[in-house]
């Protein structure tokens, strides 16, 4: 056998909230890199013997930011000196995320350790993730455009698993803008505690071995000296293993990294012990194994000096821990909503000349912790009423409340300056209305009148019809207003190039010109039900547009849709359920045991026994029609739930149909799923994509070999493109989807050329309780979900999803 050795990296795997108050786990970091500088301060001194060797390595650089934050000069200038000598490395990652955050979050973070490295006269080439299993295909472009050069990857398999199919193994991946960064796909960040590298750290997570087994979980001994004893037995037996094995799966290094911890859990200290654990184990090996503390760049460069060739992969690194965003809706929808702020916000005022810059850092600062990978304390699911869940949950939701409040805080200065001006009691009803996008947007602006207000000495009258005048051109544009709880939402419908502004007003038109037609098409109860063949209907069998032509059924609810430019059916017909139809699934919890159910389902987020049903229509009724939109509102029958409307929107001035999901959902603590169908189609040529933090990808097909294809977390919708039309499905406030069958079976990996998923039925993926730790337990309350279907063609894919993006953004209408 040869000679082999292991490069091993000393870290805390930084778990926000998983094992302690949010704010108390700041100040642990901050503190660990002050132990770890002290510890080597005692080992240079010679008040600590046997350590020698010892390194620290920080995970990220959230952790440098808060040490600087309260640090000493002292505390800085020993803490840069231990830098600078290789003793403590620096990560050019900010933390490990979820794709939740897009991109502009996230490279502004992924700047500060590049701007860090430059004030302080190191480069920062190497970041490192743990836990997390995949990023966003856009992640490689922005660790390279924040210097980054390598990352290590120590992916948790816990309902998850690593790409292409092994481990321990190096990649280039390269990004969408083809700028290439070199992972080592490792080992669970704990397996140098499977090693027992680390006194009184060792564990068994994933080795499942005789050890294992006479421990019984627990090392029982007489005492101190006889547990060290013991544990040196383990690590070497276990570490011989694990190399002879290496070397029978034709592994072509001689080296290896692990990770390790100073403790037996996440967000743990340094151990200086372990360094005097490395150094004994060393002296029995004697060359056979040779283990060396490393930081993470002396641990590439040993990669990068190798002659063994590295292959390049491009594609999505598919994470299977997106899924934890499901079981905070409400959140979710809130930080959603702060992200396209601060998109707005960027693309009016790209200087920062209007808003506040300190507004903007700290709501990026939000978005980004509420992004973090942790989605609760560790005990949420078996003790979902234990005050420290219900504690650390509020203080994650308030991550997204932040970020709201102060990038909603920046936009009022932004608009401020563009002229919006606060309500008064005598005020005229005169918006400013902006395009902010760099294209043009033909679609709608929400202007709104409060429910006081007076329109030239006349009160709000419901008998009277809105107008609106372009106060320029004085064109009529049209517009329809319709009452919500405290104004009327007017939709004025615009045409606007890039930037273009535009000053609308509006007023009520008293004159009702109408009389009694002769033609049968209405009768005296006010119902419009006849087929004329010379007015589009608008009942709850069908309505029908210039746009689309859209049938129900008490089977499905909404039964086809109808592209009339095309003459192609939209909807998929051989479903058994119809467009925004709601899927829900329930597994019982078995012997009273929330979270053993939960585990057993393994990459599945369901089971064999688990209950499925689907929403049933029980009324339809039309609520609302104009100039502008038709209104139908489809009322369901859902288990699980006690209240599922959808409120179907269809416009009559544009391709476009918008469904809010209205719902009020159980209380439930055992696992279930809520889905909701978009079975929307194209012609037989057509593809699915999606766009996720940094790129757009086709799922199923874009992607590294060996990831995820059950479900996706994205960013503003998906596009299913086609000869004559594509059509735009943008999903503003539900960011997870899911492609075809949803029942257990066992898991297939991705290898790149899934078409037939890439074509499957889409359904969004709205809540979900499935994770036997940190999910929320509890669905239950009033969400809303807004849809948007958008029929036209564009340039390609990413013109698209530009779109898309914009159609959640709006564009920006306000009071002058």
């Amino acid at each position: 056998m040869k000679n082999w050795t292991m490069y091993l990296i000393h870290h805390s795997h930084t778990d926000i909230g998983y094992t302690e108050r949010q704010e108390k786990l700041m100040n642990y970091h901050k503190d660990f890199i002050l132990q770890a500088v002290k510890i080597l301060n005692d080992i240079h001194s010679g008040k600590i013997l046997g350590c020698e060797g010892f390194k620290w390595q920080c995970e990220n650089q959230w952790q440098i930011e808060n040490f600087y934050a309260s640090a000493t000069a002292e505390q800085i200038e020993n803490f840069e000196k231990y830098v600078k000598t290789g003793e403590i490395g620096l990560s050019g990652n900010y933390l490990n995320m979820t794709e939740l955050v897009d991109r502009k979050v996230l490279l502004s973070r992924t700047m500060k350790a590049k701007k860090y490295g430059d004030r302080i006269g190191v480069k920062i080439e190497s970041g490192m993730s743990a836990d997390i299993n995949g990023y966003a295909w856009g992640y490689p472009d922005v660790l390279s455009e924040g210097g980054v050069e390598n990352l290590l990857c120590a992916l948790h398999p816990h309902h998850g698993m690593f790409a292409l199919n092994k481990k321990q193994q190096p990649f280039y991946w390269q990004g969408p803008k083809k700028n290439k960064v070199l992972v080592w796909g490792g080992e669970h960040y704990h397996m140098g505690n499977e090693m027992f590298l680390c006194p009184h750290g060792g564990t068994s997570y994933l080795i499942f071995d005789d050890i294992r087994e006479e421990l019984g979980g627990s090392i029982r001994t007489s005492g101190v000296e006889e547990t060290k004893k013991k544990e040196i037995e383990i690590a070497q037996t276990r570490i011989l293993r694990y190399v002879e094995n290496l070397d029978k799966e034709g592994y072509q290094y001689d080296f290896f990294p692990l990770m390790v911890s100073g403790a037996i859990t996440d967000n743990a200290p340094p151990n200086e012990d372990i360094a005097k654990r490395v150094n004994e184990l060393n002296k029995i090996f004697n060359g056979k194994v040779t283990i060396k503390m490393v930081t993470l760049d002396e641990f590439f460069q040993k990669v990068r000096s190798s002659e063994v060739t590295i292959p390049t992969y491009e594609g999505d690194f598919t994470d299977w821990w997106a899924d934890g965003v499901g079981s905070t809706a409400n959140a979710v929808k809130i930080c959603r909503e702060a992200q396209r702020k601060y998109d707005l916000c960027e693309k009016l005022d790209p200087e920062n000349k209007l808003g506040n810059a300190e507004l903007l850092e700290k709501a990026a600062e939000n978005i980004m912790l509420y992004a973090e990978h942790t989605w609760g304390y560790s005990s949420s699911i078996s003790e979902p009423w234990d005050s420290l869940v219900a504690c650390l949950e509020k203080k994650k939701d308030a991550y997204a409340i932040n970020a709201n409040t102060d990038i909603s805080k920046n936009l009022d200065l932004v608009l401020s300056k563009l002229g919006e001006v606060s309500i008064d009691a005598h005020k005229c009803q005169r918006y400013k209305v902006v395009n902010p996008h760099p294209f043009r947007y033909n679609g709608i602006v929400k202007l709104y009148i409060e429910y006081w207000e007076y329109l030239d000495g006349n009160p709000l009258n419901s008998g009277a019809k809105l107008e609106a005048t372009d106060e320029k051109t004085g064109e009529k544009l049209v517009c329809q207003g319709h009452k919500i709880s405290r104004a009327h939402e007017v939709e004025v419908a615009v045409d606007l190039a890039p930037g273009e502004e535009k000053t609308i007003k509006l007023k009520q038109n008293f004159e009702n010109a109408s009389t009694v037609r002769n033609h049968a098409h209405i009768g005296a109860e006010g119902i419009k039900d006849i087929v004329t063949g010379k007015e589009y209907l608008e009942t709850p069998f069908l309505i029908e547009t210039d746009f689309f032509k859209v049938e129900f059924s008490q089977e499905k609810g909404v039964a086809s849709i109808l592209n009339k430019k095309t003459g192609q059916f939209i909807t998929d017909h051989s479903l058994s359920e119809g467009a925004f139809s709601a899927i829900y699934e329930f597994t019982p919890i078995k012997d009273n045991n929330p979270c053993e159910v939960r585990r057993q389902m393994g990459r599945n987020r369901c089971s064999v026994a688990t209950q499925r049903s689907i929403s049933k229509l029980s009324d339809i009724v039309i609520v609302d029609s104009g100039d502008v939109f038709v209104t139908a509102k489809l009322s369901y029958e859902l288990l699980g739930t006690k209240y599922y409307s959808v409120f179907l929107k269809i416009y009559k001035v544009a391709p476009m149909i918008e469904a809010r999901v209205c719902l009020h959902k159980d209380s439930v603590w055992d696992p279930e799923n809520l889905y909701v169908s978009l079975p929307f189609i194209t012609d037989s040529t057509g593809e699915t994509y999606v766009d996720k933090t940094g790129c757009i990808i086709r799922p199923g097909i874009d992607q590294l070999p060996g990831t995820c294809q059950n479900f996706y977390l994205i960013q503003n919708g998906m596009v299913k493109t086609g000869i004559d039309t594509d059509i735009i499905v943008s999903t503003k406030d539900a960011p997870l989807i899911s492609f075809g069958k949803r029942e257990a079976a066992p898991i297939v990996l991705c290898d790149g050329n899934n078409k037939e998923l890439n074509n499957a039925t889409p359904y969004s993926w709205i809540m979900n309780n499935f994770w036997e730790t940190n999910f929320k337990a509890d669905l239950g309350g009033f969400y809303e979900f807004t849809y948007t279907v958008f029929a036209d063609k564009y340039e390609s894919p990413e013109q698209a999803l530009e779109y898309c993006k914009a159609i959640n953004e709006g564009v920006v209408g306000f009071y002058i």
